[in-house]
């Protein structure tokens, strides 16, 4: 752990001499927000004790199979997730780092593989965030019959958390009627629909070839799946990596600042530090 504010000045430093913000965030910055980060079999069974009496691991309950073979059980899992996510507020981190960037000419740009829906909560725009494995509130046919991608928002999932399930009738597809699923990259996933998140890759795309020397903010971003970490270190930008369990920037870079510590308390530290310099 950061013993002093050393660090959080030398971020200051990085940050002032930037163009912008590219904020790169994984699962874990959504845990200060009182969201599971299903870290490991551990970390879904204590948050899901069916799935263990089950024997499921994530890569097994987050997976198109699931819904074909369980569907009650893989809507009770994602239906349980989607309420949690509009149930719960976006911790400070998210209203602080759009006040650092909103000083910065480029402004932010977010790069997320969390499909909580939680940066546009906070207040960035649709068009600055790019939800790299799609987002749970927006729906797709299971099959799926055609392009089509709606939004969940008349969806209002029960579950029955004893045994992990929704009950029927399942959410269905508009077209065809049969299943319909979330419109998420799973594991084993060759049905995704991918074009809401192309649009938003086509945005990231445009904003990157024309920001001149942005900093990234990456936090809480897992070597499991490791999308956002292979983003941030094949950039070519800096890096302030804030992770309390892999913190390790690549050596080949001494730009790269590694923070081991969680999103919002590091976050602050930033704050802080900017607020000395006058930044604010």
């Amino acid at each position: 752990m950061v013993s002093d504010t050393s660090i959080f000045i030398r971020c200051a430093e990085l940050i002032t001499r930037s163009s912008g913000l590219l904020i790169a965030a994984g699962a874990g910055m959504g845990v200060d927000s009182g969201l599971a980060d299903f870290r490991g079999a551990e970390g879904l069974w204590r948050a899901y004790p069916p799935l263990r009496e089950a024997g499921l691991r994530f890569e097994e309950i987050a997976n198109p199979r699931a819904f074909e073979s369980d569907p009650g059980r893989a809507w009770g899992f994602y239906g349980h997730r989607l309420q949690r996510y509009r149930e719960a507020a976006p911790h400070r981190g998210f209203a602080i780092l759009r006040e650092i960037a909103a000083r910065l000419p480029e402004d932010a740009f977010v790069f997320t593989s969390n499909v909580d829906g939680h940066f546009q909560k906070a207040g960035f725009t649709g068009e600055s965030i790019y939800e790299v494995h799609g987002s749970i509130h927006h729906m797709q046919c299971a099959a799926p019959c055609s392009n089509r991608i709606w939004p969940a928002d008349g969806f209002e999932p029960v579950v029955d958390m004893s045994v992990c399930r929704l009950a029927p009738p399942w959410p269905c597809c508009p077209d065809c009627g049969e299943l319909a699923r979330p419109n998420i990259l799973m594991f084993g996933d060759w049905n995704w629909l991918q074009w809401r998140a192309d649009r938003q890759e086509a945005c990231f795309a445009a904003w990157r070839e024309a920001a001149a020397n942005p900093v990234i903010i990456e936090l809480g971003a897992g070597k499991s799946v490791a999308t956002v970490r292979m983003m941030s270190e094949r950039s070519g930008f800096p890096i302030i990596r804030i992770n309390p369990r892999d913190p390790e920037v690549p050596t080949s870079s001494r730009r790269h600042i590694s923070v081991q510590m969680g999103a919002l308390e590091a976050i602050e530290g930033i704050r802080a530090a900017l607020m000395e310099t006058g930044y604010f």
